[in-house]
């Protein structure tokens, strides 16, 4: 800054001309005009060095763009930076949208970021969701953890979905969680989307019980349609954590706060799966939506559930009022569950029969010993009926 200043004082003096000057200095003849236009047009603030920032980047977001953006971030203060430019990719598809990252900065300038507490990760558990390839091959249900609406109603909505597609299929709030009301759930939904192949479950009521090999009414009812009924292993919700996250996002979005009523709670409900469906992106679909990802099952609900047929290596045996079946003029237990429905008995030697309802093993009848077991793994059947022969 001294330089500067004497330079351009010994100009003003005029005692010697710019380019000697220029040559004393050992400055271009370029650079002692710039100073001395600038001590013209600012004073001696004009020597000092500026900022070389540009005072319009390039590639500066138009205000509007960052509006429109706001503006949206505002409908759905959960949505992402990146569901966000997927959302308006979708609509406006000339525009040349800001990146996500670039989103991300202006919502965090802006305000608009809800801080999450971070915590520990925990290595995601796949096996389950191995086979859910397409649509329809896996519908997940459970019952999201109930909540009081605004008149203190108890509300406790039963939700269903595709685990390919994450289609959200039915979101409904049930006055009991039995198995009359989750039937007629499950059939309506079968008759407008038609028929999975599995449905997964957790363990509670009315999914399962404590009869043989688990089954429930609601599992006889899915076995008879030819709908295999699983179920998740104790203890491990995160087997079904496809189902579990929607239901982390179906709470932030509808119980915080409930509606007044069950009635506007049911609205909300409805509303919050229209735009899960049809406008709000997933991030594991590619920024697509669960309904664009979605196609319903070319197995259609029958006009009439079929009895099940038992093959003629079968002995097929009625569940009376009692839960049993005969067998050689005596009664052996095997489910009230089943109670009125046929089951076949398929012989795998002398003494042990398999028990199956439809094409569903259930468990192995021992005819010496008059009982019903739960079934073992092929390997330990065979070791099994190794010691049995040991033992004869």
């Amino acid at each position: 800054m001294d330089q500067r200043r004497k330079f351009v004082e010994e100009y003003e003096r005029g005692l010697e001309g710019m380019a000697e000057l220029c040559r004393q200095h050992e400055i271009s003849r370029e650079t002692g005009y710039k100073w001395v236009k600038r001590r013209q047009l600012q004073g001696w603030e004009g020597l000092e060095d500026l900022s070389r920032a540009p005072e319009r980047h390039p590639n500066q977001t138009a205000s509007q763009v960052e509006e429109r953006i706001l503006d949206l971030r505002r409908e759905h203060p959960r949505w992402g930076a990146r569901k966000l430019r997927a959302y308006l990719g979708e609509r406006a598809r000339r525009r040349k949208w800001p990146a996500a990252s670039t989103i991300g900065d202006l919502l965090k300038r802006e305000g608009l970021i809800i801080p999450r507490k971070l915590r520990r990760k925990t290595p995601p558990y796949t096996q389950p969701f191995a086979d859910a390839m397409e649509p329809n091959q896996v519908w997940c249900m459970d019952f999201k953890g109930w909540f009081l609406s605004g008149d203190g109603e108890r509300i406790d909505p039963f939700t269903l979905s595709d685990a390919c597609s994450r289609y959200l299929l039915r979101c409904q709030a049930v006055e009991k969680s039995n198995t009359e009301q989750i039937r007629g759930i499950l059939e309506a939904s079968f008759r407008e989307y038609g028929l999975p192949q599995r449905i997964r479950s957790d363990n509670g009521a009315p999914f399962a019980s404590r009869a043989i090999a688990g089954i429930s009414r609601i599992a006889v009812y899915l076995m008879k349609l030819g709908i295999v009924p699983e179920r998740i292993q104790a203890g491990h919700p995160e087997q079904n954590g496809r189902h579990e996250r929607m239901h982390r996002t179906l709470e932030e979005e509808t119980a915080n706060p409930p509606a007044a009523n069950r009635r506007g709670q049911q609205r909300t409900f409805n509303r919050f799966r229209k735009e899960y469906n049809e406008e709000r992106p997933h991030e594991a679909l590619g920024q697509k939506t669960p309904a664009s990802c979605y196609q319903a099952s070319a197995r259609s609900y029958p006009a009439r559930v079929r009895e099940p047929e038992y093959g003629s290596s079968m002995q097929v045996r009625r569940i009376n009022l009692r839960g049993s079946f005969s067998w050689k003029h005596e009664s052996v237990f095997l489910s009230e569950v089943l109670i009125g429905e046929a089951v076949g008995l398929e012989p795998v030697d002398e003494r042990y029969f398999t028990i199956y309802f439809a094409q569903f093993p259930l468990g192995r009848f021992d005819s010496h010993r008059m009982q019903v077991e739960p079934l073992r793994s092929p390997k330990k059947d065979q070791q099994h009926y190794e010691e049995q022969a040991e033992q004869r």
